[in-house]
């Protein structure tokens, strides 16, 4: 990897790991309503003149029901979701759940269909990181909300259906394109609750957040993951799947003073091994190499964090 890749690479890692720490710091005085709308609208401003500039914007916008489902399950929603969940939850203990994205994602796949070959070392991998999320809960189930960790782990399971989504139906449309429109749509739909909900009064520690959240972890993480993939292709830039969790706990730890706990000892290092044994390319039996999946579309390849 060029000198580049290794900077974009090390920017995305701690992009995409910060965002927990934000919405958790949102959500003392903002509705979760108001987070996503905020966040959305504020970062689809400043996406719209380069989805302008690079073009596409029409046909986007002509292909609206995938579109539409694609936004649902990957933004509208999980974001509402995770929103209000960190109401209840450590910022560490929810990024830590969403390492379990790529295992969703997985499972997906083969239910789906999907002309992936299942071998024996990737489903020891699934059964790792069923143990490890197990691990992550169980091990504090005093201590945790169980509707918020069902929460958790619903915007994971929609983190993984939404690239399936988009790489069958919208792969071949511009990535800034489709991250635009889903911002824009979304930020319609949370409008009207936002308005309801907004305090009057909201301290500077939340609104320094949500300005991170909106311009540093979506508007900037968008341009700068599109230019990791430019640099060293899809499969190397989804590394920092399993590297976000660690900044999230790193973050929690230091910064809100949460607790590491024995369930996160035990539970993260078996999400993160189940990962990537159950995400791995499965060697060829005929010794040709592997097709490539020809996912050219960041979206497709990594959930929005």
């Amino acid at each position: 990897m060029s000198r580049r890749g290794w900077i974009l690479f090390a920017a995305m890692c701690v992009i995409w790991g910060i965002p927990y720490l934000l919405i958790r710091v949102a959500v003392r005085d903002l509705s979760p309503a108001s987070v996503v709308f905020y966040r959305t609208a504020v970062a689809a401003l400043l996406l719209l003149p380069i989805a302008v500039r690079r073009g596409g914007l029409f046909d986007v916008f002509r292909r609206w029901r995938p579109l539409l489902f694609f936004t649902v399950i990957e933004v509208t929603a999980p974001w509402w979701l995770l929103s209000a969940s960190e109401q209840h939850l450590s910022s560490a203990l929810t990024g830590l759940l969403l390492a379990a994205v790529p295992l969703f994602g997985v499972g997906l796949s083969r239910l789906t269909g999907s002309a992936e070959v299942f071998d024996r070392v990737r489903l020891v991998g699934l059964g790792l990181g069923v143990v490890g999320v197990g691990s992550l809960v169980g091990l504090q189930i005093e201590h945790v909300n169980g509707l918020a960790v069902g929460g958790v782990l619903i915007v994971a399971l929609c983190y993984a259906a939404g690239p399936l989504v988009l790489s069958r139906r919208l792969a071949d449309l511009p990535s800034v394109g489709v991250t635009f429109a889903s911002l824009a749509v979304t930020t319609v739909v949370w409008a009207a609750p936002a308005a309801l909900t907004t305090p009057s009064h909201v301290g500077g520690k939340v609104i320094a957040s949500m300005i991170g959240l909106a311009v540093v972890c979506t508007a900037a993480a968008f341009i700068i993951f599109f230019a990791l993939i430019a640099e060293v292709g899809p499969t190397r830039a989804t590394v920092i799947t399993y590297v976000n969790p660690a900044v999230a706990i790193l973050l929690g730890v230091a910064v809100l003073g949460e607790h590491f706990t024995l369930g996160m000892a035990v539970g993260f290092p078996l999400v993160i091994a189940g990962s990537v044994l159950a995400t791995r390319r499965p060697v060829p039996v005929t010794g040709l190499p592997p097709a490539d999946p020809g996912q050219d579309s960041p979206l497709a390849t990594v959930s929005i964090s």
